[in-house]
């Protein structure tokens, strides 16, 4: 009893979860759904019933599996080794995708102070360099650190956006969101599906949320409750947030913006108040890629332990940091920002989302998928399994169809990406298979 008054509530996890799954998410979608229209805003609904689907079956897997490697861990109960390391692989290179949209979101605040950021392809490449690799070697200090920073940096988006949920409403005008309704006259399953990918992006770091099981009092209680009602509480902060903007920005405006809370907060206020949302958010941006960065290089170290990634992922320093791992992730999230040059920011973030949602949502579907193995080995009762089985189709239901929305040009690349990483493994099988042999005291032959 004494060690549970140490461990989190339900209220502390869901907030937790909330503040997770919020970071910079959000901060460039209200532009590039403007592209759309107000009619974007539909999907929300629809991905926030997926979202919370998929959050209360990464919930149930972290309950019943007790394997270190998230969601890698879950995809080999029910497929083996190789899916441990090609949805590690996959996870991996979506972080790295997402980290250059973060950065990416960052230059386009910070376009209010330094021009030049916002005056061509270049500018935009350089400063968007800049912050990946100034996040890496502020990483070099340490988990400690890197969680310190985060904590505190991530409110810089929370309070704008949950603020403006409550009081933007009084600046709201009924008649410039029927304006911005459907400027590109689309089929409404077409607006619908073209957004899935921009809303599925700000719910990204939900798989998270089972990580804490082990401080958390009443886990099988608690972690899937506040899966689903963080989850939520993100849902309803993301949609009043972005309708009320869509009624107070006209839409020509909004879909043109670089930096679409501090304009509102310029319309509400002046421009003195927009420039404060704007230098809130570039902090946000920079916390959450600071925690971003540490999250991509730990997941590599996982798999490095595994023997799935190269040995130097796995080197720590004093500080615990895997230093010459985040170099590496450094040079290939260079190389990334190299091939999606654009002097258009919103573009250049929306390519880059459809490519994380992609490469995420394939472990995504296979994780989820090691549920039913999952369950059958804890032996869960009937109607437990029953239920979850049934949430999980939805959950599934939702990852095809986000998978389809994403668009035939991310669905390309996603599938070059995992092909890649099937040779990759084929490459290593080898070695893996002659360290299990010598492990078991087996030859190689039997392994």
């Amino acid at each position: 009893m004494a060690g549970s008054s140490k461990k989190m509530s339900l209220m502390g996890l869901t907030t937790l979860v909330a503040v997770n799954m919020m970071g910079s998410g959000i901060i460039m979608l209200p532009t590039n759904m403007a592209q759309l229209g107000a009619v974007s805003l539909l999907s929300w609904v629809i991905t926030a019933i997926g979202s919370m689907a998929i959050a209360y079956c990464f919930a149930q897997c972290g309950i019943y599996c007790t394997r270190a490697g998230g969601m890698s861990a879950y995809t080999a109960e029910a497929h083996g080794r190789s899916a441990f390391f090609l949805c590690s692989f996959l996870y991996f290179l979506s972080l790295a995708i997402a980290n250059i949209a973060v950065a990416i979101s960052a230059v386009g605040y910070l376009t209010a102070f330094v021009p030049w950021f916002g005056s061509g392809s270049v500018p935009l490449f350089v400063g968007t360099l800049g912050l990946i690799w100034l996040t890496i070697v502020a990483n070099f200090g340490g988990p400690r650190v890197t969680g310190r920073i985060g904590a505190i940096s991530v409110w810089g988006v929370i309070i704008p956006v949950a603020g403006l949920s409550v009081i933007g409403w009084f600046w709201f005008q009924p008649s410039i969101l029927i304006d911005a309704w459907n400027p590109r006259g689309l089929p409404i399953s077409e607006a619908i599906s073209s957004s899935i990918p921009l809303t599925l992006w700000a719910f990204l770091g939900m798989e998270s949320a089972a990580q804490n099981s082990d401080a958390v009092e009443n886990p099988k209680r608690n972690v899937p409750l506040a899966c689903l009602l963080g989850t939520l509480g993100a849902a309803v902060v993301y949609v009043l947030s972005t309708t009320v903007i869509q009624g107070i920005v006209p839409n020509s405006e909004l879909a043109n913006s670089s930096a679409p809370f501090a304009l509102v907060y310029a319309h509400m206020f002046n421009p003195l108040v927009g420039n404060i949302i704007m230098g809130l958010a570039v902090v946000a941006c920079i916390g959450s890629l600071l925690g971003w960065q540490f999250t991509l290089a730990q997941t590599a170290k996982v798999t490095a332990d595994q023997d799935m990634f190269p040995a130097l992922f796995s080197k720590v320093s004093a500080a615990n940091a895997p230093i010459l791992g985040m170099l590496a992730c450094g040079a290939l999230q260079t190389l990334m920002a190299i091939s999606t040059i654009s002097p258009d920011a919103s573009a250049q973030f929306g390519k880059l989302v459809n490519l994380a949602a992609v490469t995420n949502l394939i472990p995504f579907v296979t994780a989820l998928s090691g549920l039913l193995v999952i369950m059958y080995r804890a032996k869960v009762s009937p109607p437990l399994y029953q239920r979850n089985v049934l949430i999980l189709l939805v959950a599934m239901a939702y990852s095809f169809y986000a998978l389809y929305s994403c668009g035939k040009d991310a669905m390309f690349g996603g599938a070059i990406v995992l092909l890649i990483g099937y040779l990759l493994y084929g490459s290593m099988a080898k070695r893996l298979a002659a360290r299990l042999a010598a492990q078991a005291a087996l030859p190689v032959a039997e392994a």
